[in-house]
């Protein structure tokens, strides 16, 4: 259990400004298990006593307080699970007592995931009222057979309808889509992006399927029943999604996210970037610095075992580990080169980190990477072979610190 400083606003060596703080939230049940999920979700058809979590959320709320005494909150994510599952009355609850043990900037960004059924659609309203400024909406895709094959419980219609009903009620909205799926072809797939496209208000998330172990996709892929787009096929997809995307102004900032410039789903560059967040909730992970060493935290996943384990003891933590200096700046160059910024060298310095010069050299001769100032990043090249890419810089990093 971590203890308890007075501590000043989290600063990193060499500068002078606080660090961005978000809280994330995780609300761990759904309706129904999509085929293709590894996430820890959890479907409970005899319902959940909402009551009795919101009770242990906000316990757990006051537990991590007191580990990040005198933050800001700049951002918070209800992610999920379906958090559009909840009541409109417990996300309030929620965020007021965020308010209460944090201050709460003026412009912070508080993001909720949604389906786009229309029983969830229902509480857009009363979340908007409640303090949400920007919803994710998970469209998927915008054709019904596809939406049915990845077990979703919403038609393209309905997908459509939802979002014209989130623009009406928030200032901010982005949708997912996913691609690379069985038998898509680039030709259905421009067809399919074209349209999300003309639908798009600042930012999309756009992913490629990926088989994840354990999953009932995974089980068909392995008996050969699923096949979806790889290698070069693959790549063509990503290739033509960011076509697309900077055509229409919605440019990659992150491997998976586009958005319009400014519009940029602050939450989530704060983990991009290596800054401090607490983790609400079954299975969240967190990352909060006390005395100047990060610590890493993650919940037990079970929900019904970590609501007990609140109840008993005030949190549900599983692991607190403190990372090193060398663990630190290697998560943060794990995370930093998958933006399209790059990482801020200086901050990978600050951290404890050092990169092979030789090795990022031959690297930005073969046009994998480039340097701007004290910024380096992947090239569009460098983003296609991106976790080749990842492992030999951090392999490089690990050799100079050793150096």
């Amino acid at each position: 259990m971590l203890s308890c400083p007075d501590i000043a606003p989290t600063r990193l060596r060499g500068h002078e400004t606080p660090e961005p703080f978000g809280v994330y939230l995780h609300w761990p049940f759904c309706r129904a298990k999509c085929p293709y999920c590894d996430f820890n979700s959890h479907v409970r058809h005899g319902g959940i006593d909402e009551a009795r979590f919101l009770r242990a959320y906000l316990a757990e709320l006051a537990h991590f307080a007191s580990l990040a005494l005198g933050r800001s909150v700049s951002s918070i994510f209800f992610g999920g699970g379906t958090p559009s599952l909840m009541a409109p009355s417990t996300v309030a609850a929620i965020l007021d007592a965020i308010a209460a043990h944090w201050r709460l900037e003026n412009d912070a960004e508080i993001t909720l995931e949604a389906n786009p059924t229309s029983v969830e659609a229902e509480n857009f309203a009363g979340y908007a009222a409640a303090g949400v400024n920007r919803l994710s909406l998970g469209v998927q895709a915008l054709d019904d057979a596809s939406l049915k094959a990845l077990g979703r419980q919403h038609t393209a219609a309905e997908a459509l309808a939802a979002l014209a009903l989130a623009k009406r009620n928030f200032s901010r909205v982005s949708f997912d889509l996913i691609y690379a799926r069985e038998g898509q072809a680039a030709r259905a797939w421009r067809e399919e992006l074209s349209r999300a496209l003309d639908h798009a208000a600042d930012h999309l998330s756009l992913y490629q399927l990926t088989i994840e172990e354990g999953t009932p996709f995974a089980a068909r892929h392995a008996a050969g029943t699923l096949r979806v787009p790889n290698g070069d096929a693959a790549c063509a997809l990503y290739e033509l999604t960011q076509e697309l995307c900077e055509a229409t102004g919605l440019p990659a900032y992150e491997v998976s996210n586009h958005a319009r410039p400014g519009s940029e789903s602050r939450h989530n560059l704060l983990y991009w970037r290596g800054h401090d967040y607490a983790g609400i909730g079954p299975g969240a992970h967190g990352r909060i610095t006390v005395n100047s060493e990060k610590r890493a935290l993650s919940t037990m996943k079970a929900p019904e075992a970590w609501c007990e384990a609140v109840e008993m003891q005030g949190h549900g933590l599983e692991t607190d580990e403190a990372l090193s200096a060398e663990e630190a700046a290697e998560e943060y160059l794990l995370m930093g080169l998958r933006l399209a910024e790059g990482i801020d060298l200086t901050r990978l310095a600050a951290l404890g980190g050092a990169l092979d010069e030789n090795r990022t050299g031959a690297l930005e001769a073969d046009g994998l990477v480039r340097r701007d100032g004290n910024r380096l990043a992947a090239t569009p090249r460098g983003r296609l072979v991106l976790n080749r890419l990842i492992l030999d810089l951090a392999t490089g990093d690990a050799r100079a610190r050793s150096s």
